[in-house]
């Protein structure tokens, strides 16, 4: 359906693509992966022909239909998201519009003499649409919105008093509802809360296109790939089968390079020496000669490429007491909803409790509380003796110095820290010597999520609170941020929509739900198998 032949490309003096190749056939739902920057986005674009290759060409099968995804939704407003959706969907939405128009003009005095020739159009008009399955279409839209997480009243609501985080699901919505041919998702897992990514995945499964998409969430992408193309030096590699196998061959390839460029470095050190000893003596002038020719001829094995590996390690916390957080009798409401009638929790020692719950259950509200940034309407919540409390907020990022560097943010923060500590700390989240000299204004949401990561463990509390840490983390930073935390020693109360994260960190599970706190010892895995769902409201 589309290939990718011999395609070069350059942005700036930087080459993206060199002769790249690679193919998407009919039902194939590709992962493309690569580090930050390797193209991605650019390749989408090559596609959708809103860029060209320098060299080589993009094919497109002709009548192929294509929708594109991307994180850039452009302007809403004026319409209701229904009408949103509805407007994405292919042709049927241009004959839906033309049949809108004639109505009105059949209503339209003025145009009283070209009645039948209206009403003639109308009725072939209207017979195009209900082909198209028009009429059903309001109904799709709604079950796709309805997938998403919208509620009634949203979805009829102007779509452009949205946040830009529900405007993303109303594009996403309108590529869903188009169902094309082919289907390019950049990134559609982000912004995306866990029914409504649950609800996607069996969306997706049951799509019989062709799908290329990239996601930061693993597992969301183990369950609907069934092949990797990797972009990795300007080069496309294809992987058969889920992110899980491609990440087992391409460690399994690494080690094959990696041997055989010592075998081969070892077989030249040889050669080499052999020549250096006997270069100067005649008998042995025919063998030098040899082996300098067979030198020249020999095709050099390069050593596997490293990516850049991120690794934190905290400094050891303060010990707290035994209790941790304690809320008693806590009411809490906005306006007429009530969140929380009379709520008793308490938080222990080590534990790494991760909240779950429906849109609007209260999880934010929750790790609002507990961190005093919400003030509770009755009842008391009291932190215990000798916590240090570290909280990452969502809208933390939106409170850094747009004008400070990197560098100026975290001497600011530490300002007893030598030069040598900071850069150590930067390095660790992924800021190189030159990235820590960017301002924070031009820093991505995954670039600011890791600064302000950076700043919350430098010197760490002993009581972490996070509200959905992992948003705009790529694949790799979820990892060393995985790993750092799994050797951290204080307690934990967090929020997060990626099961990989839940999974690895959580040993107590708090499901909110209209009846109160379910309590379960042991973490996410053990909560999905002793409930039967991923999520509350959502039966495996």
């Amino acid at each position: 359906m589309i290939r990718l032949d011999n395609i070069t490309k350059q942005n700036g003096k930087r080459l993206v693509f060199i002769e790249a190749s690679a193919a998407l056939q009919k039902g194939e739902k590709i992962g493309l992966v690569g580090p930050n920057g390797a193209g991605k986005t650019t390749l989408f674009r090559m596609i959708t022909k809103e860029e060209e290759p320098d060299e080589g060409q993009v094919l497109v099968d002709r009548g192929v239909s294509v929708g594109f995804f991307s994180q850039d939704v452009g302007e809403m407003s004026g319409r209701s998201a229904v009408a949103e959706v509805m407007n994405g969907a292919g042709p049927v939405s241009d004959v839906g519009a033309e049949l809108a128009q004639l109505e009105a003009a059949l209503a339209d005095p003025d145009q009283a003499d070209r009645l039948e020739e209206i009403l003639e159009r109308f009725g072939e008009v209207q017979a195009r649409f209900e082909e198209l399955g028009g009429y059903a279409l309001d109904s799709k839209a709604r079950e796709v919105l309805d997938g998403l997480g919208f509620s009634q009243e949203m979805m009829d609501g102007d779509v452009g008093k949205l946040s830009g985080g529900w405007k993303m699901r109303v594009a996403l919505g309108r590529i869903l509802l188009m169902r094309p041919d082919v289907m390019l998702l950049d990134e559609p897992s982000n912004h995306l809360d866990l029914e409504s990514l649950i609800w996607l995945e069996g969306f997706l499964g049951g799509y019989d296109g062709a799908l290329l998409m990239t996601s930061h969430d693993r597992e969301f992408m183990n369950r609907i790939i069934n092949k990797v193309i990797e972009i990795d030096g300007g080069v496309l590699t294809t992987f058969t089968g889920d992110y899980e196998f491609y990440e087992q061959q391409r460690a399994l390839n690494e080690k094959h390079q990696q041997a055989q460029f010592e075998r081969q470095q070892a077989m030249l050190a040889k050669e080499i020496n052999f020549i250096e000893r006997f270069k100067a003596r005649a008998s042995h002038a025919a063998q030098v000669q040899s082996r300098v020719k067979k030198l020249d001829k020999i095709e050099k094995v390069e050593p596997p490429k490293r990516r850049q590996s991120l690794g934190f390690e905290f400094p050891p916390a303060p010990r707290s007491g035994e209790d941790v957080a304690n809320l008693r009798g806590v009411h809490k409401r906005y306006g007429n909803r009530v969140i929380y009638d009379g709520l008793d929790l308490l938080v222990r020692r080590k534990e790494r409790c991760c909240v779950l719950g429906v849109n609007g259950a209260g999880k934010s509200t929750l790790l609002k509380l507990v961190t005093g940034t919400t003030e509770p309407d009755a009842g008391s919540v009291v932190l215990g003796g000798s916590v240090k409390l570290g909280y990452f907020a969502q809208h933390a990022m939106e409170l850094l110095d747009g004008d400070q560097t990197v560098f100026q943010t975290l001497e600011n923060a530490f300002p007893r820290s030598g030069q040598g500590a900071l850069r150590s700390l930067a390095g660790g989240f992924g800021f190189s010597s030159d990235e820590v000299e960017k301002r924070c204004r031009v820093l991505s949401g995954g670039e600011k999520a890791r600064l302000v990561m950076a700043l919350m463990l430098f010197d760490p509390p002993n009581f972490l609170v996070l509200d959905e840490p992992t948003n705009h983390l790529d694949i790799d930073t979820k990892k060393m941020l995985i790993e750092a935390l799994s050797a951290y020693e204080g307690t934990m109360l967090f929020v997060s929509h990626d099961r990989h994260f839940l999974a690895a960190l959580s040993n107590r599970v708090l499901e909110l739900t209209p009846e109160g706190i379910h309590q379960y010892d042991g973490g996410y895995t053990e909560y999905v198998a002793r409930t039967g769902q991923e999520a509350p409201g959502l039966h495996a």
